[in-house]
């Protein structure tokens, strides 16, 4: 059996300041070291801030989304070159709330994927179903059309990446899937991979549905949840930190 070594991804959204970001990324480095590998993913601003706090730590970093276009005419677009010449080890695509409020499809989330690996960075590609869906049991079905795509358009490079199973409607909203809900779509996608990459065993498929300090360990104990994706807990520093523990 592999054992794949866990991963938990502070996803900061549209949060932060100065002082509030150098609060949090003291609290999380004085409570090195961890077992898990734990990184943070901030909003563009400040990833020029939070390079130079977490250099030469053994705290990652990374952006929340990255274009699909290496450079030109795009305003407002950030792109792989550029994010990579900041160190992000990762960038954060598709997830839920880019794809419900700015339209992204399945193809566009590839190819941003796609731009993040030609320059070295590691994408963690969201896929998710909503209530509805789930409700419709199309839960499967919308998963694996969301990840199909990714597979298509990286081929064998799938074996690269982090892919974050995030039930839209457990985001923000207080609920959380069980962690056998949880663990019956991540061996979804890990078969879904096993047919594409002969890496599958290998690759981190991380859970981002409202973790938090006492869900983490027993989510993380799921055969195929190796980590998580985290939102509000990864706002304070005590809570960050308590996920990353669990996560051991």
């Amino acid at each position: 059996m592999t054992t794949r070594h866990k991963l938990v991804v502070g996803n900061w959204k549209m949060h932060g300041s100065h002082a509030a970001n150098a609060e949090l990324l003291q609290g999380i480095l004085a409570a090195r070291p961890f077992v898990a590998e734990v990184a943070v993913c901030v909003p563009f601003p400040y990833l020029s801030e939070v390079a130079v706090t977490l250099s030469n730590s053994s705290v990652a970093w990374g952006s929340q989304d990255c274009s699909a276009q290496a450079q030109g005419a795009y305003t407002g677009e950030v792109s792989a070159t550029m994010l990579a010449e900041f160190g992000c080890r990762y960038a954060i695509v598709g997830h839920s709330e880019r794809r419900a409020y700015h339209g992204e499809s399945d193809q566009l989330v590839a190819d941003k994927a796609k731009a993040a690996l030609a320059n070295g960075i590691t994408p963690i590609v969201c896929v998710g179903e909503t209530l509805e869906q789930r409700e419709a049991g199309e839960t499967e079905a919308v998963v694996k059309r969301q990840l199909s795509a990714v597979i298509h358009t990286l081929g064998q490079c799938i074996g690269e990446v982090v892919v974050a199973y995030e039930p839209v409607w457990a985001i923000g909203t207080g609920r959380t899937a069980s962690p056998e809900q949880a663990q019956a779509v991540h061996a979804v996608l890990r078969a879904q991979l096993a047919a594409a990459t002969p890496r599958a065993s290998e690759m981190k498929l991380l859970y981002g549905g409202s973790v938090k300090p006492d869900n983490a360990a027993i989510l993380f104990s799921q055969t195929d949840i190796d980590g998580g994706l985290i939102g509000g807990a990864a706002l304070k520093a005590a809570d960050f930190v308590a996920v990353a523990r669990a996560a051991s």
